[in-house]
């Protein structure tokens, strides 16, 4: 089934489009692949990326927008990806960048597509346990920019993912958060023992 992808603010996407259009923004980025692509670089796929605060021992996690993600597709494949914040003055280019995830995202919403269910794709952060997901969100008429996962959406965990994490193996909010949630407590101290005598 199709994805639901979210339409990105027309602002963060014309500061991508600008920062591609800059010779400085693109030679000057740490993106080896980005600088040797030969023909045009587009900016697609926008996905919100929405960071984790805090996981109650419930699972619950409360979440909050910190930007949009547009993979950089030159020719047949995504060669690097570009992020947008949103300051004062409105959303703007923050930086680009390439890696791991850039494939994992690619291949994680090629995954989704073969899921019977609509979903619309959005990117979870947990940078306490430096994890990314690709989060699908049910409700396809969502606002990206807004909500938290509902117990029924699917995680799917993006390589390279913490160790015991499958990387692309979907999950129910409701089964991975409470993992998550006991993997982010940190394990109380042993208490002190008394000086010696």
């Amino acid at each position: 089934m199709p994805l639901h992808v979210p339409p990105a603010p027309a602002p963060a996407l014309r500061s991508v489009l600008t920062a591609l259009g800059s010779p400085t923004a693109v030679s000057e980025a740490r993106t080896p692949s980005l600088r040797a692509a030969q023909g045009p670089a587009t900016p697609e796929l926008p996905l919100p990326v929405h960071v984790v605060d805090e996981i109650t021992p419930a699972g619950v996690a409360a979440t909050r927008l910190a930007g949009w993600r547009f993979l950089i597709r030159c020719g047949d494949r995504a060669v690097a990806a570009a992020e947008t914040r949103l300051t004062p003055d409105g959303w703007t280019f923050s930086h680009f960048f390439e890696g791991p995830y850039i494939a994992s995202t690619e291949r994680a919403l090629r995954q989704a597509e073969t899921i019977t269910q609509a979903y619309q794709p959005r990117l979870l952060s947990f940078p306490g346990l430096y994890m990314l997901t690709l989060w699908l969100h049910g409700d396809c008429a969502a606002d990206g920019a807004t909500g938290h996962p509902d117990s029924t959406d699917i995680l799917v965990p993006l390589a390279p993912a913490p160790p015991g994490i499958a990387a692309h193996l979907p999950h129910r909010v409701a089964e991975l958060l409470p993992v998550l949630g006991h993997r982010a407590t940190p394990a109380p101290l042993p208490p002190l023992l008394g000086s010696p005598a």
